[in-house]
């Protein structure tokens, strides 16, 4: 526990609800979190071992300590919510090494929604440099707790959540989402992650419910590199007493720093369908041949639909040459050199003929050398063509070899591909990405990204449970946007097993665990800037329940988590920013549920009109997964909505205002 003499160093939540106290024990810096009563983080540890300097772990004393508070509404240009509230109180901590001459400074932001904090490395009198060997900071839970997490794996995050005590894990990449009682929630993860390695945590042996800062090394072994002064990311804790309390949270968005762009003209939130689930299925293939998916006929095709549908964008991936040196473990790939079959100016021609938008499409397969050589180029390429969004990809072995995904020097490339993209009018669209923090605030055009188990799994793996994404929205989804790729009709897979047998001589077993009106209840839940329609497009053709993902908006103005336990069940629902429309998700685990929705977010004084998308009486995800009913009711606020979603099910509703 606290020392009595650091009492002097606290700061309190606006609300007064949570309390934060830093002290010294034996020269050491602690800090500790309280909910009310409740100790949360025990005391834990902070500071540096470092590699050309003495460490920045004791023999300290506090030379000054002062305090500030900021209470101000931003607006986000896009997002799950227009208006967001800046509100906090801070604390700041100057520490000072005699010994050794060195400085340290660190601060608490202390939210409703929870802490943040962060180490400021000063310019030292004898170095001017730093190499971090190791960061100390812990998060000692008061209990062994109930906790959400992927493995801490340096490469991806593409990995199912394990629901086990804190004690049980080994190592984890971060959002990690803790129940901390039956009235405490949180979620440990970092905010604004610039020029610094990516950070994971790892138990401490002799500790048997704390949890440790682990940085993803360079090859030399040593975790961060650069010059003073440095500030490290934030470490933030979100708190809330719900599940739901977490995802409305925006604690992470208001540690990073105001947008920076000059001109966002270029950055619109849309839909999009693609050249893409045709791949993962066996169809069609990236790399040219017989059964090439990016063809000028068929982006044509996709146009079409898309234009038919008020669908704005096309992802056409495949359509560059190299794609038969990808996953050698020498991805060579050409990024302004169409293959010979598809005819990119006649295609962008085609689409904004259409008011169809095409989607650019860079797979680096981990080699960034070759990547870097060619990215401004390659931008500049599609600014000329007058393509402004492109997903990456980075599926592959790293090249420089010994170099991880998560590292301090991808931290460095993901921001170059961002801020290169910006000069060249270009939004991103992340795969194999190093993990959301908050980037989006300060840099708009970073759109969405993967750094997720998506819907790919079901084509070519045992699949995702229909738990799956009952889980996300509490984990992965805390950090930012992701680009699921929701959508899928064919639940059965029926072209996968004919394209198998035909091309294979095998016949896998591969499905999607939903149902179909969970499907589109995904729209809702799992947000995304970016959002793809995924299926083959004859798939949604003349099918009466694609209307919803047609009208379904990717730009919000507000944003209410209506109920939810994490790993079972949510349900969420968000206005549109461009109208008075609200629209609802709900989506259930491989148990049935019955809901009560208390419809009281809608606006007073006006009738809805809702059209209601949802389970069919005998619908299951495993024996009958595409029943589903279309229904429309009139609601005034305060009615109650009544669902019942069936195992692995959900729901999608539309809720329009009557005009009178």
């Amino acid at each position: 526990m606290c020392s009595e003499k650091s009492e002097k160093y606290k700061a309190f939540s606006p609300d007064g609800q949570l309390k934060v106290q830093f002290h010294l024990e034996n020269s050491k810096p602690f800090y500790a979190l309280w909910k009310g009563e409740k100790l949360i983080i025990d005391s834990s540890r902070l500071g540096f071992k470092m590699n050309n300097m003495p460490d920045l772990s004791g023999n300290f004393e506090v030379v000054e300590t002062s305090k500030s508070s900021k209470n101000k509404t931003w607006e986000q240009p896009w997002g799950e919510e227009k208006n967001i509230k800046n509100h906090y109180n801070q604390l700041q901590v100057q520490l000072y090494n005699k010994a050794d001459n060195l400085h340290l400074n660190i601060y608490f932001r202390i939210f409703n929604d929870g802490l943040g904090f962060r180490y400021q490395i000063p310019t030292q009198t004898s170095f001017d440099y730093a190499e971090i060997k190791e960061e100390l900071t812990e998060f000692n839970f008061a209990k062994d707790y109930s906790s959400w997490w992927i493995p801490g794996d340096p490469d991806s995050y593409e990995h199912i959540y394990n629901n086990t005590n804190i004690s049980k894990i080994d190592s984890a990449n971060t959002p990690v989402t803790i129940q901390a009682g039956e009235d405490s929630y949180l979620s440990i993860h970092e905010a604004a992650l610039t020029n610094y390695a990516g950070m994971r945590l790892k138990r401490q042996s002799n500790k048997k419910h704390s949890l440790k800062c682990d940085l993803i090394p360079w090859p030399d072994g040593l975790k961060v590199k650069a010059d003073l002064p440095l500030s490290s990311p934030w470490r933030t804790i979100q708190v809330a007493s719900e599940p739901g309390g977490l995802i409305e949270s925006h604690l992470i968005l208001n540690l990073n720093e105001p947008n920076k762009l000059d001109d966002m003209s270029y950055v619109k939130p849309m839909k999009y369908v693609g050249i893409w689930w045709g791949m993962h299925i066996d169809v069609n293939t990236w790399h040219e041949g017989p059964r090439h998916g990016a063809t000028t006929e068929e982006a044509k095709r996709y146009i079409d639909f898309a234009s038919k549908h008020n669908i704005k964008g096309l992802l056409v991936e495949g359509w560059n040459k190299g794609w038969e040196s990808w996953l050698s473990g020498n991805n060579i790939q050409d990024y302004t050199q169409p293959t010979d079959d598809f005819n990119i100016e006649e295609v962008v021609d085609y689409a904004k003929e259409k008011g169809v938008y095409l989607i650019g499409h860079h797979e680096t397969g981990g080699n960034i050398p070759m990547y870097e050589k060619q990215m401004e180029q390659a931008f500049k390429y599609y600014n000329k063509l007058g393509v402004h969004a492109v997903k990456t990809g980075y599926a592959g072995q790293m090249k420089p070899e010994g170099i991880y995904h998560h590292s301090q020097f991808m931290v460095n490339h993901y921001r170059k591909v961002v801020e290169l993209a910006h000069k060249n009018k270009i939004m991103i669209d992340a795969h194999e990405p190093i993990k959301p923090t908050g980037i989006r605030r300060t840099y708009p055009n970073m759109m969405t990204r993967e750094g997720v188990r998506g819907m790919e799994y079901n084509a070519w793996s045992e699949g995702n449970s229909p738990e799956h994404t009952t889980v996300l929205p509490f984990t992965r989804m805390l950090a930012g946007p992701l680009d699921y790729t929701p959508g899928i009709f064919d639940i059965l897979l029926k072209q996968h097993d004919a394209i198998r047998k035909k091309h294979a001589g095998k016949n896998y077993r591969r499905r999607v665990h939903t149902t179909l009106a969970k499907q589109l209840g995904l729209f809702v839940i799992l947000y995304s800037p970016l959002q793809m329609a995924s299926d083959l497009v004859e798939n949604y053709e003349d099918h009466p329940a694609f209307k919803f993902i047609e009208n379904v908006p990717v730009d919000w103005e507000k944003t209410h988590v209506l109920n939810g336990q994490i790993g079972d069940f949510i349900t969420i629902a968000r206005k549109d920013r461009n109208s008075n429309n609200w629209y609802l998700g709900a989506i259930t685990d491989e148990n049935p549920r019955k809901m009560d929705i208390k419809l009281d977010f809608l606006e007073k004084g006006k009738t809805y009109e809702a059209i209601i998308y949802k389970d069919g009486e005998n619908s299951h995800w495993k024996e009958n997964p595409t029943a589903y009913n279309i229904q429309n009711e009139t609601f005034k606020p305060g009615d109650k909505l009544s669902l019942k979603l069936a195992p692995g099910g959900g729901a999608a509703v539309e809720l329009k205002p009557v005009e009178e």
